[in-house]
């Protein structure tokens, strides 16, 4: 175990698979203590295991307010302080805007968007009493640039993207840093249903990596690395900033 983040306690939503997983897997190597958070019980309580003593499972729908409540005060109870919110927990619907439904509509707004600043504005006074801290959204190169049939996804992401600026001007003489993650398309649970649901699986995944220079599909383990260096004092003067994680998408 290294120490760059020592002595910090993170919250990271949507933390049972994929990139959360990844990312609470990397910070509590590095000293963090962690509140896992997410809607699948069995997943979290895998993985506060598997971590240890440093970390609790916290299940928490972000997009309702009681359960934030109930999360923060979990993760005060038990820390003592709150210095890091990864807000990664996201819902992805196929579609362009005449098949996307109004229930797909406010699912993703309200899980993506939503559930988001409530998490956030939640976690201002706690950044505060502790004098500083670091919020890191997770958004996707979908925030920045279009792309077909992702007409609820992508304005979701969009959303994000500028909410993470508006944050970082607004609260940036508290010493309270807000950044953006813009992954592509990274190989998660959510990507893989993505996969399940067309109808050549092997064609489409081809077409994914020929849009990438690098040459492959990211994985969790290539978001976590920037989200130690966001939560930790080396990036103390980056805020306000959109990292596209991306195997060169958004270069081609």
């Amino acid at each position: 175990m290294s120490s760059r983040l020592l002595g910090k306690v993170a919250i990271v939503t949507g933390a049972g698979t994929g990139i959360g997983r990844a990312c609470a897997l990397a910070m509590s190597r590095e000293g963090a203590h962690l509140a896992l958070a997410g809607r699948r019980p069995e997943k979290l309580k895998d993985l506060a295991t598997e971590i240890g003593a440093s970390a609790i499972s916290v299940v928490t729908d972000v997009s309702k307010q009681a359960e934030i409540d109930n999360l923060i005060a979990r993760t005060v109870a038990e820390f003592g302080a709150i210095n890091v919110l990864l807000n990664n927990a996201g819902v992805l619907h196929i579609g362009n805007a005449e098949q996307i439904t109004e229930q797909q509509w406010d699912e993703t707004f309200n899980t993506n968007v939503r559930g988001l600043w409530l998490l956030s504005r939640a976690i201002l006074p706690h950044l505060r009493k502790a004098g500083a801290g670091s919020i890191i959204n997770v958004a996707s190169v979908l925030g920045i640039n279009g792309a077909r049939n992702r007409a609820s996804y992508a304005p979701s992401k969009g959303a994000v993207v500028l909410l993470t600026k508006c944050m970082a001007i607004d609260h940036g003489h508290e010493n309270i840093r807000v950044n953006a993650i813009c992954p592509s398309f990274v190989e998660t649970d959510l990507t893989a249903a993505v996969l399940r649901n067309v109808t050549d699986p092997q064609a489409v995944r081809r077409e994914r990596i020929a849009v990438h220079p690098i040459g492959r599909l990211g994985k969790p383990e290539d978001i976590a690395g920037l989200a130690v260096y966001l939560a930790s004092d080396e990036s103390s003067w980056v805020t306000g900033s959109v990292f596209p994680v991306d195997g060169g998408y958004l270069a081609v």
